[in-house]
């Protein structure tokens, strides 16, 4: 199969088969036809130059390498064979930056990228959390380039959302009402 001839493996990749350490981005992900290949290609080259159009060629090319470089890291270290995860990973930052685009599922059902990503998030942890040991250190290590561009904005957004809450409760009076509360009028006592 391809995968056996391209496939990244640390025992292989020791008897000196040194292009799987750049192969195995090029097996397609896919049931096996040949269309979902093509489609695989398709959007992988959709996702691939808008996240280009965003970041610019360079930071794009250091977040492909980062992801390789950590899947590479991550089979040479646990010795777990390793697969591509170079399309879930741009779907991810795709759907962080670009939540709100819609792509047609089956050619037909409008869905927005961002529950796309929240899937393939779900996947990943699913698959994290069924892994052994050097599995869990293999994905997390695979997944280098999401950590290295994504974990600064996370962790800006949820200090910002720590602040907002604390000076929420800090500037809340104690007899005042919350602003979401139900009005204690009826609506007949209301003016005409």
């Amino acid at each position: 199969t391809i995968t056996g001839w391209l496939g990244l493996n640390r025992f292989l990749l020791l008897q000196g088969q040194v292009w799987r350490v750049i192969s195995f981005i090029f097996i397609p992900f896919s049931g096996g036809s040949i269309l979902s290949v093509v489609l695989g290609i398709y959007f992988t080259w959709f996702i691939g130059t808008a996240l280009e159009r965003e970041w610019g060629d360079f930071r794009y090319t250091v977040y492909l390498l980062s992801g390789v470089l950590g899947t590479v890291l991550g089979c040479l270290l646990t010795g777990v064979t390793a697969s591509t995860y170079c399309l879930s990973l741009s779907l991810l930052a795709f759907a962080m930056l670009y939540p709100e685009v819609q792509l047609l599922l089956f050619f037909v059902i409008p869905i927005r990228v961002k529950y796309f990503g929240v899937f393939a998030a779900v996947l990943w942890v699913f698959s994290f959390l069924g892994a052994s040991l050097p599995g869990k250190l293999d994905y997390l290590l695979s997944m280098l380039n999401v950590w290295l561009f994504f974990a600064p904005m996370v962790y800006r957004s949820l200090r910002a959302w720590v602040r907002r809450e604390q000076w929420k409760r800090k500037n809340r009076s104690p007899g005042s009402v919350h602003p979401t509360a139900a009005p204690t009028h009826s609506r007949s006592s209301l003016p005409n």
